[in-house]
């Protein structure tokens, strides 16, 4: 389900890369976008998640099913009372919030800042949806329930896909029709978990005890995990700040970019993250820490696994994917090249960022929100100094290895951390695993780098191209799949014993 709405991600960008280019409107949507976001990710879904499944397990083991039930409605309501004053006030102050965001965007000629401004204004609510949205997939996780939350995102693809082709008439700037597409995107989001709430007996209710000492300890988690969660994406908008100054259509550049550079991770990592924290919670509740390392261990090998040939793979085969998917429209050849140009470096991320989102799980699950406070601190520094000191030679791609350079060390930071803590994971069998994957990797990359200049990239021909990509993204992945086998690398039996095992299971089709 997270495989269909990556695709469908993709399809929304196509199309917003068509209508609208890389210019003026893209920039302010994208900047716009990004704002509500981030306050998405920062107080509902990425630090109200990660700090409420470790506290809802307790709850699980600890409490009769009415007091769970009854514990969940309080945080539905404290949550919505909460997001609805954090809304009002960053709508009402939204041209400051642009403008210490985009600075660059204040004394930009047509109206630039004033549609940016408008626009976030109009998607700040999707923050509410969403928050409320995170709790239900919180609880729904809990229950080891993964479909209906993955699914929802194919809501909001689809919501902004059709509010672009048949809105954008209706209002006097096109644009407008993807802000709607994101608001009613963020509604459906929220309503299609609540039928599967009442199926566990969870569907909330108007009551709620904020004296509850578990709802306390999710507020004392949630403060460390706004800065915990939302390191990579205070980091995007140290980068924004940065790119705001740059020629127009390099915000736009940066998205597409990371886009692309999220579809490894927005497949496997994040489904991956989203099964392992509630198991490690269960893990740490009942005090098993043999499962609880081996498990760690599996998901960590299985991570490098997946994102070290698609890091060589998206380097290699960059300008003919951007080609593919963007270059039509008001989208030309240029824009292509520049997001290409992004995407070397950004690409090269995808590892530490993948591992740092597991270790995060990690450190929920062990209800340890200090540590990556402190690194996430540490974290922006660097990304700021980098985003300074590489913006001159290398321009928006200068900005992307900032990113880069940021993830890295959050990743080596935690990494070292965790290895002092839970000494037992076998970080050696790791590293094994992950460079005879980075040797199957390099010679997957080679053979289609030759086959590339070989074969030559089409100027022309949408259905060709397009057929070209298929053959390099399959044949690529066959190659490396052999020869991991030749390596003898034990995640491609389990990978294959994974896609056998759910799709031919009665589970998965009665989930279906």
């Amino acid at each position: 389900m997270t495989f269909i709405s990556r695709i469908l991600g993709y399809v929304r960008d196509a199309v917003i890369a068509a209508i609208f280019g890389a210019g003026l409107s893209a920039d302010a949507f994208f900047v716009a976008f990004r704002i509500s976001n981030l306050f998405r990710r920062l107080l509902g879904e990425g630090a109200l998640t990660s700090s409420f499944i470790p506290v809802y397990t307790d709850v699980l083991h600890e409490r009769s099913p009415e007091e769970a039930r009854r514990f969940v409605s309080s945080v539905f309501i404290i949550a919505l009372i909460v997001l609805t004053l954090i809304t009002i006030p960053c709508i009402i102050f939204s041209a400051e919030i642009v403008a210490f965001m985009a600075p660059g965007f204040v004394d930009a000629p047509d109206g630039k800042f004033a549609l940016t401004v408008t626009l976030t204004q109009w998607m700040f609510p999707f923050m509410v949806f969403v928050g409320l949205m995170a709790v239900a997939m919180g609880v729904l996780h809990s229950f080891r329930h993964f479909t209906m939350p993955a699914i929802a995102p194919v809501l909001l693809n689809i919501s902004i896909i059709a509010s672009a082709l048949l809105l954008r008439g209706y209002f006097p700037s096109a644009v407008y029709a993807l802000a709607v597409g994101v608001l009613v995107g963020g509604l459906l989001q929220l309503l299609i978990q609540l039928p599967f709430l009442r199926r566990y007996g969870m569907f909330p209710t108007f009551c709620f005890n904020i004296k509850d000492p578990a709802i306390k300890r999710i507020f004392l988690l949630m403060g460390p995990a706004i800065v915990g969660v939302g390191v990579y994406q205070l980091n995007i908008f140290i980068t924004l700040r940065f790119a705001s100054h740059l020629a127009e259509g390099s915000i736009a550049y940066l998205y597409y970019g990371s886009r692309l550079m999220e579809l490894p991770l927005g497949i496997f990592v994040v489904s991956l993250a989203t099964v392992i924290l509630p198991s490690l919670s269960s893990d740490v509740t009942k005090k098993d820490f043999v499962s609880f390392k081996r498990s760690l261990s599996h998901a960590m090998r299985l991570v490098n696994f997946v994102c070290i040939p698609a890091t060589v793979g998206l380097i290699i085969l960059a300008y003919p994917i951007v080609d593919v998917l963007f270059l039509r429209g008001a989208f030309g050849a240029g824009d292509a090249r520049e997001t290409a140009y992004v995407l070397y470096f950004f690409a090269a991320g995808i590892v530490p960022i993948a591992l740092s989102r597991i270790f995060i799980s990690v450190y929920y699950s062990l209800k340890d929100t200090k540590t990556p406070v402190v690194i996430a601190v540490v974290c922006v520094v660097v990304n700021l100094i980098g985003c300074m000191l590489l913006i001159g030679p290398l321009g928006h791609g200068g900005l992307a290895l900032a990113t880069t350079i940021a993830a890295t060390a959050n990743f080596i930071m935690l990494a070292m951390v965790l290895k002092a803590r839970v000494s037992a994971v076998d970080f050696i069998s790791v590293v094994s695993a992950s460079a005879k994957s980075l040797l199957a990797a390099i010679i997957m990359g080679v053979v289609l780098y030759v086959a590339l200049n070989l074969i030559g990239w089409p100027d022309s021909g949408i259905f060709l191209k397009a057929g070209l990509i298929a053959v390099f993204v399959c044949g690529g992945a066959l190659l490396y799949f052999m020869l991991s086998i030749l390596f003898k690398i034990k995640e491609s039996a389990v990978i294959k014993a994974i896609v056998v095992e759910k799709f031919s299971s009665k589970r998965f089709r009665k989930e279906l």
